[in-house]
C-alpha cells in the first residue's frame, strides 16, 4: 500500500511546475519542541505532533510533497500509519493537494475549518481567486472558531483567521522543551496575495473585513514558538542552521519575530487596501 501510494505521488510530481518542484525540495526533518516536529519540504511546512494514542499531521503540501513528508516521518523513527488526524492551514493546493493521498495512506480522519470544508470536499471548487484542483477529500469533522482537537496528551486550538481563504486556520498548542512550557502558534496565512481584490470584491465581498479580523486575532495570541504554513514566515532555514550548530536555547522561540511578522503583514494589508480604495 505504502509503495503504491508513493509511486502514485511521484507520478503526479511529474506534472508539477518548476516552481512547485522548488517548493518540494527535501528539507531535514527536525524536532522543534517536545512532541512537535517539522516534516515538510523546503518550501511547504508540515508538522507532526506525536502522542501515545497516535499522531496529528498538519498540511499535506502538493501531491508531489507527500513522498517528502512520508520520508521525513520515517527518518524521525515514526510511522505514517500512526497518523490519526489530518489538519490544514488553508485550502490552497500547495497545502492540501496531497491530503487525499495521505488520508488513503494513513487511514486518518480529516478535520477542516468551516469556510474551507466545502472547498476541500469538492477538490478546490469554490475557492476565491485560484482555480487549482485536487482529489476531493471527505471531511470527517467541520471545525469552528475556538474548537479544540485533542489526541492523547496533545490539544490544539483552531483559530479562524480568514481572508487568505474563508476558512484559513491558525493553530495554537503548548509544547515543552527542557522542562519549560511554550505557547506555539502555527500561523495559517496573513498574506494578501498578488491579484487579491480587497475593495468591491464580488466573489468575496467580506474579504477586507475578514483580514481585519485576522490581524485582531493574531495580535491577541501569546506566542513563544512561531511557526507557519511556509517556513519562510519564521525563517526556517536560519533557525534550523542555528539548531544544528547547537546554539544556546531553542532557536524556534521567537516571540518578537512573531510580532514583527504580524505587524509587517498588517501593514502590507493596509497599504493594499488604501491603494485599492483610490479612484
Amino acid at each position: 500500500m505504502l509503495a503504491r501510494l508513493l509511486l502514485s505521488a511521484v507520478c503526479l510530481a511529474g506534472l508539477a511546475s518548476a516552481q512547485n518542484n522548488d517548493a518540494n525540495a527535501p528539507f531535514p526533518p527536525h524536532r522543534i519542541a517536545d512532541n512537535l516536529y517539522y516534516v515538510g519540504s523546503k518550501g511547504l511546512a508540515s508538522y507532526l505532533i506525536v502522542t501515545r494514542q497516535g499522531d496529528i499531521l498538519i498540511n499535506s503540501g502538493y501531491a508531489a510533497t507527500v513522498p517528502v513528508i512520508v520520508g521525513n516521518i520515517l527518518k524521525l523513527g515514526y510511522k505514517p500509519a500512526d497518523v490519526k488526524i489530518l489538519l490544514n492551514s488553508h485550502a490552497h493546493g500547495d497545502h492540501v493537494e496531497g491530503m487525499a493521498s495521505l488520508k488513503e495512506l494513513t487511514g486518518a480522519q480529516v478535520f477542516v475549518m468551516e469556510g474551507d470544508d466545502q472547498v476541500m470536499a469538492k477538490g478546490g471548487e469554490g475557492q476565491y481567486f485560484y482555480h487549482d484542483h485536487w482529489q476531493p477529500v471527505k471531511v470527517a469533522r467541520v471545525l469552528h472558531d475556538g474548537d479544540t482537537v485533542t489526541l492523547g496528551d496533545a490539544t490544539l486550538t483552531a483559530h479562524l483567521t480568514p481572508g487568505h481563504t474563508r476558512g484559513c486556520t491558525t493553530w495554537t498548542m503548548q509544547a515543552k522543551d527542557h522542562g519549560k512550557t511554550y505557547d506555539v502558534v502555527i500561523l495559517g496565512s496573513a498574506n494578501v496575495n498578488p491579484g487579491f481584490q480587497l475593495v468591491n470584491n464580488r466573489d468575496y465581498p467580506e474579504i477586507a473585513d475578514d483580514y481585519a479580523r485576522t490581524f485582531r486575532v493574531l495580535k491577541s495570541l501569546h506566542c513563544d514558538i512561531f511557526l507557519g504554513a511556509h517556513g519562510a514566515y519564521y525563517n526556517l532555514e536560519e533557525k534550523y542552521a542555528a539548531l544544528k550548530v547547537g546554539v544556546k536555547g531553542n532557536p524556534f522561540v521567537d516571540p518578537e519575530g512573531y510580532k514583527a511578522y504580524v505587524a509587517n503583514r498588517e501593514k502590507a494589508y493596509l497599504d493594499t487596501l488604501e491603494k485599492q480604495k483610490k479612484p
